[in-house]
């Protein structure tokens, strides 16, 4: 029997190019092949999961925008309120102040009070 050396393009190529260790000496060739079509829809696919996974994103940082809003709302009440509460403690501590000052003290009631008609 005499040794008969394989002549397909692809083993020809491999051989002249040569092997080196720990590389693969066997390529695997796939039986399905995919059509003009099919690339398409494929790329339409990825393309519109990339799209959803970007909305996503997007959607997620409104949502922080809207909690945000949320608690900038509730800060500029409360800083409303705040200034309320001084205003009021303010007329509050100026009528005991006025009450209870010198000028207060020695004032007298009057006899009669008449009022006009």
């Amino acid at each position: 029997m005499s040794y008969q050396p394989l002549t397909t393009p692809y083993y020809s190529s491999r051989r002249q190019s040569g092997w080196n260790r720990n590389q693969n000496t066997v390529a695997f060739a796939s039986s399905i092949k995919l059509g003009p079509i099919s690339h398409t829809i494929l790329i339409a696919l990825m393309v519109t999961i990339i799209g959803l996974v970007y909305l996503t994103q997007a959607t997620m940082t409104t949502s922080y925008d809207y909690e945000a809003q949320k608690f900038d709302n509730q800060i500029a009440e409360l800083e409303t309120k705040n200034a309320d509460l001084k205003v009021d403690n303010a007329r509050l501590t100026a009528l005991e102040k006025v009450q209870s000052s010198n000028v207060a003290k020695n004032m007298t009631t009057p006899v009669s009070t008449e009022y006009a008609r």
